[in-house]
């Protein structure tokens, strides 16, 4: 089993393109995830030091409303309130666009598959106001401009992001016996969430080598660290409990600091355990539900060897024989399959950027919902499932074909001819009946969906 360009699209990447050709070698695709990207630059969401404008925006609404006594002005702050909390909830179809287009015309669909995978892993959904709508520009901030750093600057910048912090209850973890619980009992206590997370799924797995005592200490050490709109991440050093923490046998000073947070999630990151969890999560993801156990000794052994430098985990990971099986095994999640459907179809830009929020709520967010996978929302910090089972089930089956059918003729008015379709679509991977159907469907609209639907276009 060797490289082959179609199956690095296929697989690793957003799927076969009719404009974009396919990479030519296993560098390339390195090349695409290591150099400039291209693809945000094209296509913009909107990042976190912008997103924080609107955060520091309805916290002084919120102030002046406490103050006011007028009523007239004070409706008029609430009316204010609602246009924001309505422009910023209808601004992520502006992000989901970007990032359609980016699966759709991005001149390295590995990169955008990476950002897929760590987005999944390091799944993080804002609680309150405003906050809750951060996702995209979290994942813009934290999550894709490290995909192809060191692991520990990626786990730090997730870790400490405000998206983060506010998910796993951290904005407002203090240490039981910091001074700040000591004089006021409205500041709430020790938070473990955040530090059971970054341990079972972010880095050691839920097997790992930590005890209670390991969860309970790190959490302790990461009391201090919260958001301010106005100031951004802050270590506030009275919220911090006293004395020093051991994590997994390593005692870190009691000069506690965002310094000190860094070296504990360093450790974390290097682990051998972590290197295992992350070789075996990247197999399951790219290759198959049950990855060859060599690929993942493969990939662990580079983790372990290079500290966790990313960029070497995935040339381990494309260089091994198994991740080029010509069988296709995984079955795509309902956002890829939309966004390869996309990439096969070379949508045009326009429909993408102009349509209302409405018509992109109903033609995509709503289908994504009903696929079982609702945007950016998963229903826990365990993320999406990989397993295969669960995209493949009537409701999702059912919610695909009828989006399939219905919806590629309103983002790409000309259709292709199904004939040739078929081809650039699935590439060596067409069969004969699947060729035939596309060529006796009905109509143009009912023969596309019918190649979208086809089992080689939904694994990969």
């Amino acid at each position: 089993m060797s490289f082959s360009p179609a199956l690095a699209d296929i697989r690793f990447g957003c799927g076969l393109s009719p404009v974009h050709a396919s990479p030519p070698t296993a560098e390339a695709m390195l090349e695409g995830v290591t150099g400039p990207d291209e693809a945000a630059a094209r296509y913009p969401v909107e990042d976190f030091a912008t997103f924080s404008t609107r955060l520091v925006t309805r916290a002084d609404l919120d102030l002046q409303r406490k103050k006011m006594k007028d009523k007239a002005q004070k409706q008029e702050l609430n009316d204010r309130i609602r246009a924001l909390n309505r422009d910023t909830f209808r601004a992520q179809r502006d992000w989901a666009g970007s990032t359609f287009l980016r699966w759709a015309h991005g001149p390295s669909g590995f990169r955008e598959r990476l950002v897929s995978f760590w987005t999944d892993h390091f799944t993080a959904v804002g609680k309150t106001v405003i906050l809750e709508y951060g996702n995209a520009s979290y994942v813009e901030s934290a999550i894709r401009p490290n995909i192809s750093g060191s692991f520990a600057d990626l786990l730090f910048a997730t870790t400490t992001h405000p998206v983060m912090m506010s998910y796993l209850d951290q904005l407002t973890s203090a240490g039981p016996n910091s001074p700040a619980v000591a004089r006021n009992n409205r500041v709430h206590g020790l938070n473990e969430n955040l530090a059971r997370e970054v341990m079972e799924l972010h880095t050691l797995g839920v097997d790992g080598p930590y005890t209670q005592d390991d969860v309970r200490q790190l959490a302790e050490l990461l009391t201090g660290i919260t958001y301010r709109p106005r100031k951004g991440l802050v270590f506030v050093r009275d919220w911090a409990e006293p004395g020093a923490e051991t994590v997994l046998g390593h005692t870190y000073s009691e000069d506690a600091s965002l310094d000190t947070v860094r070296d504990a999630l360093t450790g974390l990151a290097t682990h051998p355990a972590t290197a295992r969890h992350i070789a075996r999560k990247l197999g399951v993801h790219f290759v198959s539900d049950t990855p060859d156990p060599d690929l993942v000794a493969h990939v662990e052994a580079r983790f372990n060897a290079t500290g966790g430098d990313l960029a070497q985990v995935y040339a381990a990971l494309l260089e091994h024989p198994a991740a080029w099986d010509p069988a296709l095994a995984n079955v795509k999640p309902a956002f890829d399959f939309m966004g390869s459907a996309f990439r096969a179809l070379a949508i045009p830009e326009e429909p993408m950027t102009t349509m209302t929020f409405p018509l992109f709520r109903t033609r995509f967010f709503a289908p994504l919902a009903f696929m079982g996978q609702p945007w950016l929302s998963p229903s826990g910090p365990n993320g999406w499932p990989e397993e295969d089972s669960a995209w493949v089930n009537p409701q999702s089956v059912s919610a695909r074909l009828r989006w399939a059918i219905a919806i590629p003729q309103h983002v790409c008015p000309d259709l292709p001819d199904p004939r040739v379709f078929v081809d650039s679509a699935l590439g060596p991977f067409v069969t004969e009946p699947v060729r035939f159907a596309a060529g006796a469907a009905e109509s143009r609209s009912e023969a596309i969906g019918l190649v979208l639907c086809a089992p080689a276009f939904q694994r990969r």
